[in-house]
């Protein structure tokens, strides 16, 4: 019976560490696509309609709408699919216009960035 609970103790504790490795990973995930958008130089960001050219204040906005969102972010794609695609309350996309003119949904731009990341870090799986 002892071994049988060391055994159980082992298997959890290894469970738990590769839990928290996978979660750091995915913070770190999510830290990069906010960094992204707070140090994006001459875009306008486009929420229910309004036009905000800061991107410090549109991480800011993401950053609230995560630690609103609690538990259900467990990785970078709820992320970008619960806090960073669209409004909450319209259910209208976000989207982000950038000094080109070029403007597209910020859900395209955050799985761009995303996807740069894992080939940077290539620590996405």
């Amino acid at each position: 019976m002892k071994k049988i609970l060391i055994a159980a103790f082992v298997i959890l504790a290894i469970f738990s560490v590769a839990v928290s490795a996978r979660d750091n990973i995915e913070k770190k995930k999510i830290e990069f696509l906010l960094s992204s958008v707070e140090n994006l130089k001459g875009a306008m960001f486009i929420r229910n309609g309004s036009e905000y050219d800061d991107g410090k204040a549109a991480a800011a906005h993401l950053r609230l709408k995560l630690k609103n969102a609690g538990g259900k972010v467990q990785t970078a794609d709820d992320f970008i699919s619960l806090c960073a695609s669209k409004s909450y309350f319209t259910g209208k996309p976000y989207m982000i216009r950038f000094s080109n003119g070029e403007t597209i949904k910020s859900e395209e731009y955050f799985r761009e960035k995303l996807k740069e990341y894992c080939a940077t870090v290539k620590k996405c799986n």
